[in-house]
C-alpha cells in the first residue's frame, strides 16, 4: 500500500541523516531569485528513504500549487515504458515501425527503440503544433511525415519532444491501455502520488502556477564573447512553451514536456527509481529493471553544443565524469546520479550514493541559459551535500 501521505514533511531532518542547517542553505538559495524579482514563484522538494525532508515554495504559489515540469516529463514517460520490457514486452532492440506502423516512412523505418531514448534517432526538430496535439490523427499524420536530418544512431541531437511522442505511442499499443491512465495506475498511483499527472483532470487547473517568460535573452554577441555557438532554433518557442497555460493543452499527455506535478513529485518519483517504489508505497520495478536503464548507452556520442559525451540512458541522463555539470548535476553528485532537467530551469535528480533525490520547479521562464544553468548547478550542488557528514 502506498504511504497515507507521501507529501508530509519530517519534523526531524537528521532522523533521515540530513543536516537541518545544510536544508536551510538550500532554501536560501532556491528563494535568491524569487526574492529579487526575477521569478514569480518557486518550488523545492528533497526527498530521502522515501519521505519527504523539505518542501517550500515561494513568492506567488503555495505548497498545494502544481508546475508544468517540462522535459523533466521525459523520465516518467521513459519509466512507463521500462515497465514494458521488465515484462518482456517490448525490446530495446526492437524496431519502431513494426509497432507503429505509421511512423516507418521517409527512411524512419530502421530507427530502434533504444534509439528513442538516446536523442540518437535523426528528426529532432519534427514540425508538430500545439494545436494538434490533442489530435490522435494528427498526431499519425505527423509521425509519417516527419523526415530525418542525419542517419538515426549516427549522432546525438537533443529530440524537445518528438521522440517521446512515439515512446508514449509505443506504450499504448504494447499495453493497450490509454497512456495517461497506464501512468496513473502503473506509477502514480502505487507511488502514493497523487498530484502527478500526464494529462491533467479539469478540476485541477487552478492549482497551476501560470507559466511565464522572464530577463533578457543573450545575443549572438554574449554567445561569442563566450565561446560558445548558438543553440539550435526548435519547435520549443515562447509561444509554445505558453501553450501550457491553455487547459486544453495541460489535459493533453504531452509524453516530452507536458508533466504537470508538484516538487515534491519530482523529489518522491525518483526515490521510487532509487528503490523500486518499496520505501515510497508498492514496488513498481525491479532492481534489475532500473539497473538497465539506468546503464549509459550512448557511447562517445556527443553533446554538439557543450562537446562533453552525453551519458545517456533509456531516457534519463548520468552524471558520470567531471562534466557532470554540463549535464545539469552538481559537482559533488557521485558518477551514478541520474535524472533529466527541464526548460525554465526545473530540476529532478536522485543519486544512489546519498539516497537524496531533489526536485525545483519555477514558473518563471528565464530567457538566459546561461543563467539558468548556473543557477540549477548552484541549487544541485548544496542540495547533493546535505547528508550528515
Amino acid at each position: 500500500m502506498p504511504l497515507s501521505n507521501p507529501y508530509s514533511v519530517t519534523s526531524s531532518p537528521e532522523s533521515a541523516n540530513v543536516d537541518s542547517d545544510k536544508l536551510a542553505q538550500v532554501v536560501d538559495r532556491a528563494r535568491r531569485e524569487v526574492d529579487e524579482g526575477l521569478l514569480p514563484s518557486a518550488q523545492i522538494a528533497i526527498a530521502r528513504e522515501g519521505r519527504l525532508v523539505l518542501f517550500e515554495t515561494f513568492g506567488d504559489a503555495t505548497n498545494d500549487s502544481l508546475y508544468c515540469v517540462f522535459s523533466s516529463t521525459k523520465a516518467i514517460t521513459s519509466a512507463a515504458a521500462w515497465l514494458l520490457i521488465e515484462a518482456g514486452e517490448l525490446s530495446t532492440d526492437e524496431v519502431v515501425a513494426a509497432i507503429v506502423p505509421e511512423f516507418g516512412t521517409n527512411g524512419k523505418d530502421v530507427i530502434t527503440v533504444e534509439q528513442l531514448f538516446l536523442h540518437s534517432s535523426g528528426f529532432p526538430h519534427a514540425p508538430f503544433h500545439p494545436t494538434d496535439w490533442p489530435d490522435r490523427d494528427r498526431r499519425y499524420a505527423r509521425f509519417a511525415q516527419w523526415r530525418l536530418n542525419w542517419e538515426p544512431g549516427s549522432q546525438f541531437e537533443y529530440h524537445p519532444s518528438s521522440s517521446m511522442w512515439v515512446v508514449a505511442e509505443i506504450v499504448e499499443r504494447r499495453s493497450g491501455r490509454d497512456f495517461t491512465e497506464f501512468v496513473r495506475t502503473e506509477i502514480a498511483d502505487p507511488l502514493g502520488l497523487s498530484d502527478l499527472h500526464l494529462g491533467l483532470p479539469a478540476g485541477e487547473h487552478p492549482r497551476v502556477a501560470e507559466i511565464v517568460h522572464c530577463g533578457e535573452p543573450m545575443t549572438s554577441e554574449d554567445y561569442a564573447r563566450l565561446g560558445l555557438p548558438e543553440p539550435p532554433v526548435t519547435e520549443v518557442t515562447e509561444d509554445a512553451i505558453l501553450s501550457f497555460n491553455r487547459p486544453e493543452i495541460r489535459a493533453v499527455p504531452v509524453a516530452g514536456g507536458g508533466g504537470i506535478m508538484s516538487a515534491a513529485d519530482l523529489a518522491l518519483f525518483y526515490q521510487g527509481l532509487l528503490h523500486g517504489g518499496s520505501v515510497v508505497g508498492r514496488r513498481v520495478w525491479k532492481d534489475e529493471t532500473l539497473r538497465m536503464a539506468r546503464a549509459v548507452r550512448s557511447g562517445d556520442l556527443r553533446d554538439p553544443v557543450t562537446g562533453v559525451p552525453v551519458n545517456r540512458a533509456l531516457g534519463v541522463v548520468i552524471a558520470g565524469d567531471s562534466w557532470r555539470n554540463m549535464r545539469g548535476f552538481a559537482h559533488g553528485n557521485s558518477a551514478e546520479a541520474f535524472g533529466h532537467g527541464g526548460a525554465g530551469g526545473q530540476i529532478a535528480w536522485a543519486d544512489p550514493a546519498t539516497g537524496i533525490s531533489v526536485g525545483y520547479c519555477t514558473n518563471g521562464h528565464d530567457r538566459n541559459p546561461m543563467r539558468l544553468g548556473r543557477r540549477g548547478v548552484s541549487i544541485s550542488n548544496r542540495v547533493a551535500d546535505v547528508t550528515v557528514a
